[in-house]
């Protein structure tokens, strides 16, 4: 379904999607995946509203995640708050991460039939659990990956534990199988699965567990660049966002074009 604006939302392979359309492109042409954060943006359609770089000869498209937006649970927040405070890792982080990266290459494929996308490898971005999902699908290489870029990142899923035990003020009960999850989605020990152009945007204002392990993703990740936005925290919105979509933009823009 399409609106005035040209804005396709849709869904493929099960995936609900935002899908915006290229600038200045006749034809087909490139093909950008972003998925959205846990805090705000926190669903595909205000994701393609904070972050819609406008100036890209490409295809935005703004993956939902499993348990959020369309596709939130049955009983909404309370259910998902409900299964966070129980066990975030295996509950929430991990299933969510992993589903979204399982579904990714036959969304792409069914996207490839809906919309007028170039041949090649495809571009992928994502904020906070948004980027372990583009993590991810950048180091399984099922799809070709380009570049990608990721904001407010969870680089390595431990410390974001912690972040979240002082935040809520409680005490995260860690088992074998927990922290197997944790490592798994620890992208400063598989940096060298990291094997394109990588944009690691982080606000000034972030907790350190965001910041402190993207510097250390940074140093490891070769080709990698890091940005820190002046006065943004976790979430990306109002003028944060626009900074971040200007960076977003910049880099795939150099990659597109070549």
């Amino acid at each position: 379904m399409s609106d005035s604006l040209g804005t396709i939302t849709g869904i493929a392979a099960g995936v609900p999607f935002v899908a915006l359309k290229p600038a200045g492109v006749d034809g087909p042409a490139p093909l950008v995946v972003t998925w959205h954060l846990m805090d705000a943006p926190n669903t595909e359609v205000a994701m393609a509203e904070a972050l819609p770089m406008n100036d890209l000869p490409a295809w935005r498209v703004y993956f939902g995640l499993p348990m959020s937006g369309r596709r939130a649970l049955p009983g909404g927040d309370e259910e998902f708050f409900a299964l966070s405070a129980q066990d975030a890792v295996l509950n929430v982080f991990g299933p969510v991460a992993k589903q979204a990266a399982d579904e990714f290459p036959a969304a792409v494929a069914e996207l490839r039939q809906q919309l007028s996308i170039s041949d090649g490898p495809v571009y992928v971005a994502g904020g906070s659990a948004g980027s372990m999902v583009a993590y991810e699908v950048i180091a399984r290489g099922e799809v070709p990956i380009a570049a990608g870029a990721v904001v407010s990142p969870v680089t390595q899923l431990t410390p974001v534990v912690a972040a979240n035990e002082r935040r809520f003020e409680m005490t995260y009960n860690w088992s074998a199988q927990s922290r197997e999850v944790a490592e798994y989605y620890d992208f400063v020990r598989r940096a060298g699965e990291i094997d394109v152009p990588l944009l690691i945007v982080v606000g000034s204002d972030d907790d350190i567990a965001f910041r402190e392990p993207a510097a250390l993703g940074h140093k490891e990740i070769a080709g990698s660049e890091l940005v820190t936005i002046p006065g943004m925290q976790h979430e990306v919105v109002a003028d944060a966002a626009k900074r971040v979509d200007a960076e977003f933009t910049r880099w795939f823009k150099q990659y597109i074009q070549g």
